[in-house]
C-alpha cells in the first residue's frame, strides 16, 4: 500500500558536496594575488612606468606577509564555510548519518476527506472495539486533508485500558494503513527518556535516540511514535540531581509547534518533529501528570468480551488465510462456552491463531 506524500525541509542544515581545506584556499588565494599582480606589472611596463630590470618573477610577487595574511583569511573562510553547515560540531562520521536529510524527507498526505473515511472505515472493521480512538485518528485524517496540510495530524492519544485488548496492536495496524514506518518503543526501557529521544556529552553514552534513529533509517520525517505503558517509565537522575522523566521529554514534542524546531540532544541540530503523531498507551492513569495528560486525548478502554474476541479470531483467521475448517474450530471453542469465564486477551487469541496456523501448514502424513 502507498500514499501521496510531500517533501518537507526537516532541518536548516546546509550540505556542501565539498569544504575546501585551508590548504587549498590559500592555493588559490596565492595563485589569484600573482596573477593580479603579475598583470599589473606588465601594464606598467607597457605604459613605461617601470623597466625590465624592475620586472619581478612569479615567485617573488608574494611576500611574508602576504602569506601571513591569506593563511588567516583561508582558516577564516573555511570556518564560516563549515559553520553554514549547521553540523561543524559533529564529527565525520555523525556529519555522514545526517545525509540522509538531504532534500528534506516525505510525510506521508491524505489528499481527501474520502481517503480520510476509508483508512477509518478498514480500522473500524478490524477493530471495532478500538471505535473511540478510531473516531479520534478520524476526525485528525479528515482536517488533514480537509486543510491541505503537508502530511497528517492528530491529537496525541493516551490509550488507557487493560493489558490485552489490542491497544499497540491497533496503532501498528493504523501504521500500515497510512503507510508509514513506526517507531515502537517500551517505556519499561531503562532510561526510558533518553532511549527515545536520545542523550548528549556529558552522559555515561551519548546516543541517539530512537525517534531520530527512525527518521535516518527509514528517511521518513512522519513515523507514529507507539509508548507501552508509559505510567511504568522510570525516573533518572544526573550526577548533579538533575532529574529526567519520559513524560517531561515528551512535552516540547507533542506540542506542533515546539516540536518543529525540536533539537536532537545527541547531534544538537534542530529537526522538524512536528509531524510526528503519538500513541502512548498505559493501564492506567497513575504517574501520567497533568502538563502531560493535558496534551493529549485521554480515552479510557474497557476490557474485551468474549463476543469481541470470537469476531476478532473470525476476521484474523480469514485475514491470514486459514481454512475455513480451522476458523470453524475456533469458532466452535468460542460457542460451547468453554471459555466464556476465562480472562482472555488478544494475546491469548494470537496465540491459538499462531497455533492453527501452524497445523493448517504442516504436511500430511501417509
Amino acid at each position: 500500500m502507498t500514499r501521496s506524500t510531500t517533501t518537507i525541509p526537516f532541518h536548516d542544515l546546509n550540505f556542501l558536496d565539498h569544504i575546501p581545506s585551508v590548504r587549498e584556499v590559500e592555493d588559490r588565494l596565492k595563485k589569484f594575488l600573482r596573477r593580479l599582480r603579475k598583470e599589473h606589472q606588465d601594464a606598467a611596463h607597457e605604459a613605461g612606468l617601470i623597466t625590465e630590470d624592475d620586472l619581478k618573477m612569479s615567485f617573488e610577487m608574494l611576500e611574508d606577509a602576504d602569506r601571513t595574511r591569506i593563511r588567516r583569511r583561508a582558516m577564516t573562510y573555511r570556518d564560516r564555510l563549515q559553520a553554514s553547515t549547521g553540523m561543524s560540531h559533529l564529527s565525520e562520521e555523525n556529519r555522514t548519518r545526517l545525509t540522509a536529510l538531504r532534500g528534506g524527507l516525505p510525510v506521508a498526505r491524505v489528499e481527501s476527506e474520502h481517503e480520510a473515511d476509508e483508512i477509518a472505515a478498514v480500522l473500524h472493521a478490524e477493530m471495532p472495539w478500538m471505535a473511540r480512538a478510531t473516531e479520534e485518528v478520524w476526525h485528525g485524517l479528515r482536517a488533514s486533508a480537509r486543510d491541505g496540510l503537508a502530511g497528517v495530524r492528530f491529537t496525541p492519544l493516551v490509550l488507557n485500558g487493560p493489558a490485552g485488548i489490542g491497544k499497540s496492536y491497533w496503532a501498528r495496524r493504523l501504521a500500515h494503513h497510512l503507510a508509514v514506518p513506526t517507531v515502537k518503543f517500551d517505556a519499561t526501557n531503562e532510561p526510558a527518556s533518553f532511549a527515545l529521544t536520545g542523550s548528549q556529552r556529558g552522559w555515561g553514552s551519548a546516543h541517539a535516540g530512537k525517534l531520530v534513529t527512525t527518521v535516518l533509517e527509514h528517511r521518513h520525517a512522519g513515523p507514529p511514535v507507539i509508548v507501552d505503558e508509559i505510567e511504568k517509565a522510570d525516573e533518572v537522575y544526573s550526577t548533579r540531581g538533575s532529574r529526567h522523566t519520559l513524560t517531561d521529554a515528551l512535552l516540547p514534542l507533542m506540542e506542533r509547534m515546539t516540536a518543529a524546531t525540536w533539537q536532537c540532544p545527541y547531534f544538537q541540530v534542530k529537526f522538524d518533529m512536528s509531524w510526528v503523531n503519538w500513541i502512548i498507551t498505559a493501564n492506567g492513569r497513575d504517574g501520567l501528570p497533568e502538563p502531560f495528560q493535558s496534551r493529549c486525548v485521554v480515552l479510557d478502554l474497557p476490557d474485551l468480551t468474549v463476543a469481541q474476541l470470537r469476531d476478532f479470531a473470525v476476521a484474523e483467521g480469514a485475514r491470514r488465510g486459514l481454512p475455513g475448517t480451522a476458523v470453524a474450530a475456533l469458532v466452535d471453542v468460542f460457542d460451547c462456552g468453554a471459555i466464556s469465564r476465562a480472562r482472555l486477551s488478544l494475546r491469548t487469541v494470537a496465540r491459538m491463531l499462531d497455533r492453527a496456523e501452524t497445523l493448517a501448514n504442516q504436511p500430511m502424513l501417509h
